[in-house]
């Protein structure tokens, strides 16, 4: 018995990492850059603020979406209650990555799927340990460039690798998508229809 094919997810992100991540997930998907501004809560924990950015981000496209899911994801680095999103220049970024060294972190995905009818709103955290990193590292890795637009200063998928020494629970979620949970979600919601329950 032949499955008939889903309708593409609607991403609310311009990010080539969660792209990259439902392409090798097979998940038909579109892109749509969301029209969302992410304003910081004082006081806010991280999984209440990925989860706020997500819907945010989803919310806000949704409108042209049909009937079609929305996804929205934020992710974010926290270390002892203080939340690290994308640093603004080089300074900030080798302040962060001075920060993690060292010590074990969080990323914390927040992840809303969205249609007319429902909602689901989740997060996923993964522990990051990073090893020590010396002056030497952290000037080679920042004039790289590769900590631009990435939460916490580091890509691990990338030259960020090196960094690190430890990884507990879903690594694409510290690449950027928590993939794990996106497909439960999808079997769970739409059982056979992506290829999952």
């Amino acid at each position: 018995m032949s499955v008939p094919p889903a309708a593409p997810l609607l991403l609310a992100s311009v990010s080539p990492q969660r792209r990259a991540i439902l392409t090798q997930l097979g998940i038909p998907f579109d892109v749509l850059a969301p029209r969302y501004e992410e304003a910081a809560v004082p006081g806010s924990d991280p999984g209440t603020t990925v989860c706020r950015h997500a819907r945010g981000k989803a919310r806000s496209v949704a409108a042209v979406a049909g009937q079609r899911p929305v996804l929205g994801v934020d992710t974010v680095v926290a270390l002892e209650g203080r939340i690290y999103g994308k640093p603004g220049d080089a300074g900030e970024a080798e302040a962060m990555l001075e920060a993690l060294a060292g010590r074990a972190h969080d990323v914390v995905s927040g992840l809303c799927l969205l249609t007319p009818a429902w909602e689901e709103i989740r997060y996923e955290v993964t522990r990051v340990l990073f090893r020590g990193l010396t002056p030497r590292d952290l000037a080679s890795y920042v004039a790289s460039g590769e900590w631009e637009g990435r939460a916490g200063a580091y890509a691990i998928q990338g030259r960020g690798a090196a960094l690190v020494e430890r990884v507990e629970g879903d690594y694409l979620n510290v690449v950027g998508l928590p993939a794990a949970l996106l497909v439960g979600l999808l079997a769970e919601r739409f059982a056979g229809l992506y290829g999952f329950g």
